[in-house]
């Protein structure tokens, strides 16, 4: 059976823009109907830093959603991170979406100083992280003592606009995190499997699969038990082409994904075709992944402006 969600779509920016210009492109975001606008967390190539990116492009709209897509956990003190984000969601009258991941990308620890730890070790720390974030937005002052963070009857302030708190996006592709999703966020990204700290390595593409997808899909629905009813399915989608001519892109699909065409335009991480056949393709992975939220990086979100004119809300 079909999940009963109806289609969300978000934008995933990180390009450097004057604050006219970023406030100008989230009002054009907002107009073409998107959900959200999301901002990454990295070091190495993404100029501008989400949270107060987040607030600015809140500000700057009306009903727009705002997200973090994601956090990189190990860069930030979750007490802090509570603040801010009740922060934001305070002020832009409940419209944030917080993502929250374990840090993947090696660059971003290399060049920073960071350590990096084993990935059990970064997983772990998530899984406190988010009962930080979770118990300080809550009504009580909070105390926590695990392995990674000590909170001692700590009241956090302010209490944010959502309640109990906003909604928690967590995002994975290997078992240990979706563990951590099903337990604690009410949206879930499928992504690829990043295991090896970069998005270029073959494994990471073959994890994007259809395959792989289906087998990520199930060990989510295995770990979140009655809960995965209540999870939207999240996917960033990276790649998106209109053409009337769908198998010419698709054999170099197929080439990096050693599948055949057909299978290699199931992926998640890429829509191709015309609007009716993106139309079509998103409709189907609902029916068999519950995806019904898309993302797609800004540099998409005008050629994409007319399926979510089409889906959003259906």
């Amino acid at each position: 059976m079909a999940h009963p969600r109806t289609f969300r779509f978000g934008v995933i920016a990180k390009n450097p823009r004057s604050g006219p210009e970023f406030a100008e492109h989230a009002r054009r975001v907002e107009s073409q109907g998107y959900s959200t606008f999301f901002m990454p967390d990295h070091f190495v190539d993404h100029p501008l830093a989400p949270m107060p990116g987040i607030a600015f492009v809140a500000a700057a709209t009306e009903t727009l959603r705002v997200g973090t897509l994601v956090l990189g956990n190990d860069y930030k003190h979750p007490v802090v991170l509570a603040t801010e984000a009740a922060t934001v969601d305070v002020l832009s009258g409940g419209r944030l979406e917080l993502g929250l991941g374990a840090g993947w990308m090696t660059a971003d620890y290399e060049r920073s100083g960071i350590d990096l730890d084993p990935a059990s070790v970064r997983i772990s720390r998530l899984d406190e992280a988010l009962s930080v974030v979770k118990g300080l937005m809550g009504p009580e002052p909070f105390t926590f003592h695990g392995q990674h963070y000590q909170v001692d009857a700590l009241d956090g302030e302010p209490k944010p606009v959502q309640q109990p708190h906003p909604p928690i996006i967590v995002g994975g592709g290997g078992p240990k995190v979706l563990a951590v999703a099903a337990k604690h966020a009410q949206i879930v990204g499928i992504n690829a499997n990043l295991q090896h700290g970069t998005p270029e390595h073959p494994d990471t593409v073959r994890s994007l699969s259809a395959a792989a997808t289906d087998e990520k899909l199930a060990r989510l629905r295995e770990a979140a038990g009655d809960r995965f009813d209540d999870l939207e399915i999240q996917t960033l989608t990276g790649f998106v082409h209109v053409t009337d001519d769908r198998a010419a892109i698709a054999s170099g699909m197929a080439a990096a994904f050693d599948v055949d065409t057909d299978v290699a335009l199931e992926t998640p991480a890429a829509l191709v075709g015309t609007i009716d056949e993106m139309c079509a393709e998103i409709e189907a992975r609902r029916e068999r992944w519950q995806m019904s939220y898309v993302v797609v990086p800004e540099e998409f979100s005008d050629v994409f402006a007319p399926v979510v004119a089409r889906l959003a809300g259906t």
